[in-house]
């Protein structure tokens, strides 16, 4: 989980949209509360990352990790771009493959 998680912190950090994407299963969900809205799919995954990292020009720092078990953690990130500064935390599952199936998203 830990090289999964860093793995997508440096290709959104890169705005490589479609290596982030390959971390993700074909039907992941996205449910961020601080936008109001969840994303579906690999198109709404990609429209949540173009909007909100590649959009905002974000840049994410892990500050902690929580493993809960295998498939699921707790992510403390640290944010910046053209927004702020946000502190945000990602419940992120994943599948048997290692694929994120779930993130549950929120600013603290």
């Amino acid at each position: 989980m830990q090289k999964l998680v860093e793995s997508f912190i440096a290709t959104a950090n890169a705005f490589d949209v479609e290596g982030a994407l390959s971390l993700f299963a074909a039907g992941a969900v996205i449910d961020d509360v601080s936008v109001g809205d969840a994303f579906v799919g690999r198109t709404g995954v990609r429209q949540y990352l173009e909007r909100f990292f590649v959009g905002y020009s974000t840049s994410s720092k892990l500050l902690s990790m929580e493993e809960l078990d295998t498939f699921q953690s707790n992510v403390r990130l640290d944010f910046t771009g053209d927004f702020g500064h946000e502190i945000g935390i990602l419940k992120i599952a994943i599948n048997s493959e290692g694929l994120i199936e779930r993130i549950d998203a929120d600013l603290e």
